[in-house]
């Protein structure tokens, strides 16, 4: 009787341990593989500690997440953290009362946290002009070139000297059409590589304002000579048949990956599908520059997500997602986070590391993207962007391009349409969003 009140006091004992661990909601866009590896993370961090228990929930696309969370919070029931898209930085900012700054959630909780050890680019595209961190960085990428190195053969190209400059993809587009390659050169998500990308990595602005990082009162700048000199030159490609439009978001890697196009501007992200489906040599280097342009290459910038840690929430929760995002940041777990979805390492604590394991030796590729993100201190023009109602105005981009690449729209038109239906949004957004 003595033996079986002690069991019944026991179960009764571990019952209310298990209440007591505070549950943490991370609604997710990673569907797949990478949401199996955003819940072994979980996982990891469970069995780290036993105060906290995060749930991972997977909520459809980026834009499909980030509207769900605004609606649950305003019905008071938001999850702990959110993954935001890039492009949506500006847009939780002006969510006031929505979201917690990383930087103060860290401080309040006591957790050690030096926005320094997160690479520069990474960082600088989450912090305010104060140099405040506003949400974590999580999964990080940016654009990178790859190229068929069969085809490169066949059409008399050195298979191990790809194209430096526009100038010299334009002559390898040349040789490849020459050599009966149905199609040269392909790109995915035009807008971020060709406007976004394209100009950090020539140090020219997008926009006004340190490209709407220092006010909501901006103006695009992507209509220079040099943004309608590099969308004249894709024009042309497309005119000549060197140049192959896929869509607006990652549908050029398939085109690649099949052998159709020999040279591809792809996320470092999209190595995985052209590991497993290319059937032929390949590499992959920095995104190409227009050597005329002094101090060309800059740094490039990243795409990918950041994690917002929502609002109104208790103190002891608060705490439970410090210690998560210490635990995301611990070396080893970034080094495994890199190494299994080729997303770069946020800190350089993770990057020596990975370098010293050999990985970089045995899987060359895998370092091109964080040589890119840390060629040069990111400047004004470089750090990033952060225009409201982004995602629109990414539409509206793509569009004029769209125009130019069909041959119904001259360059220097569309990118004069793309600014003055940029701007309207921009417009749209300040007035919402005045303080």
């Amino acid at each position: 009787m003595i033996r079986n009140s002690l069991a019944i006091l026991a179960l009764a004992v571990a019952a209310t341990g298990a209440q007591a661990q505070t549950e943490l909601h991370f609604w997710h866009s990673m569907g797949g593989a990478l949401g199996d590896k955003v819940n072994e993370l979980a996982n990891k961090f469970n069995a780290s500690q036993k105060d906290y228990k995060v749930v991972p929930s997977f909520k459809g696309t980026y834009p499909e997440s980030m509207t769900a969370a605004i609606a649950a919070f305003r019905a008071g029931n938001a999850p702990h953290i959110l993954q935001v898209f890039e492009v949506g930085t500006a847009t939780m900012m002006a969510a006031k009362g929505a979201v917690v700054p990383v930087y103060k959630l860290m401080k309040d909780a006591d957790e050690p946290f030096d926005p320094k050890a997160y690479l520069g680019p990474v960082s600088g595209y989450y912090t305010d002009s104060k140099g405040n961190m506003l949400s974590f960085p999580f999964n990080s990428s940016t654009a990178i070139f790859y190229w068929n190195k069969d085809a490169f053969k066949k059409a008399g190209l050195d298979p191990n000297k790809p194209p430096r400059t526009w100038k010299e993809l334009v002559a390898a587009a040349e040789k490849l059409k020459a050599s009966g390659h149905p199609c040269a050169y392909t790109t995915s998500w035009p807008a971020w590589i060709h406007i976004e990308n394209f100009s950090a990595w020539h140090n020219v602005p997008i926009g006004t304002r340190d490209n709407g990082m220092a006010g909501t009162d901006t103006q695009f700048r992507i209509n220079t000579p040099l943004h309608v000199k590099h969308l004249t030159m894709l024009g042309d490609l497309a005119k000549r048949g060197m140049f192959s439009y896929a869509g607006r978001t990652n549908q050029g890697g398939a085109k690649f990956s099949s052998g159709e196009c020999a040279m591809l501007t792809e996320s470092t992200g999209g190595q995985a599908n052209v590991r497993r489906q290319a059937k032929f040599d390949w590499a992959v280097t920095s995104i190409p520059y227009w050597d005329d342009v002094a101090g060309a290459p800059q740094n490039a910038i990243i795409g990918g997500a950041s994690l917002w840690v929502m609002g109104g929430k208790t103190n002891n929760a608060y705490k439970g997602v410090a210690k998560f995002f210490s635990f995301l940041s611990r070396p080893e777990v970034q080094m495994e986070w890199h190494k299994d979805t080729g997303y770069v390492p946020i800190t350089y604590a993770a990057y020596d590391m990975t370098k010293k394991s050999g990985f970089y030796q045995q899987n060359p590729g895998a370092e091109v993207a964080i040589k890119m993100l840390t060629n040069k201190p990111p400047t004004s023009n470089s750090k990033g962007l952060r225009f409201g109602n982004y995602v629109q105005g990414r539409e509206v981009i793509e569009e004029e391009m769209e125009g130019v690449f069909s041959g119904k729209k001259e360059p220097k038109a569309a990118l004069d349409e793309a600014v003055k239906r940029g701007n309207e949004i921009l417009r749209k957004f300040e007035s919402a969003n005045r303080s």
